[in-house]
């Protein structure tokens, strides 16, 4: 039986158009990377995005080694506590190799910021970022992704891999919830 206070939120794109923008992202990046590179994702969010990139990169001959990092800013809160949390760090050695961190959605920018810092400070020759949607703000971000699947509004999202406290990861298109 469903929750009666879980509400639906207004579909802005669908699952249809998030595979069209993965596979336009793919096809943008797999000159850029090797099967050397690391693909980190950043949990939990960026899975769905990571997932999906990786095969749609795989089809263009693409096959960067798979990694996590799983960062928390957010906990169960609509609004970043302003700290970074690290739960689980990386387990393939990135000294000395191109990473290619993903992550589901560029909102503050402060776990992109701190994950990039974390893999510098590891020894990665270089770090590329993508996320699938990035979301206006009002001042500059200390990071701003070198690819972008989608310029999303500033709206509360949910779906593909990004929740509201935990529920709605699972939708396949992204909605809002305000």
């Amino acid at each position: 039986m469903a929750d009666p206070e879980v509400t639906f939120p207004v579909e802005l794109i669908s699952e249809r158009e998030v595979a069209a923008r993965i596979e336009t992202l793919a096809e943008a990046l797999a000159p850029r990377v090797d099967d050397d590179t690391v693909a980190v994702c950043l949990l939990i969010g960026g899975l769905w995005f990571a997932a999906d990139l990786m095969r749609a990169l795989a089809r263009r001959g693409r096959h960067p080694l798979f990694d996590a990092l799983w960062l928390s800013s957010y906990a169960d809160a609509r609004k970043t506590s302003g700290r970074i949390e690290v739960r689980a760090p990386l387990q393939w050695p990135v000294a000395g190799r191109q990473v290619l961190l993903l992550d589901d959605v560029l909102d503050t920018g402060l776990s992109l910021e701190a994950a990039v810092r974390m893999l510098r400070d590891a020894g990665a020759s270089e770090v590329l970022t993508a996320v699938f949607a990035r979301k206006p703000w009002p001042t500059e971000r200390a990071v701003n992704p070198d690819f972008v699947a989608w310029e999303a509004p500033a709206r509360y999202l949910v779906g593909y891999g990004m929740d509201d406290a935990g529920r709605m990861r699972g939708l396949p298109g992204v909605g809002a919830m305000d």
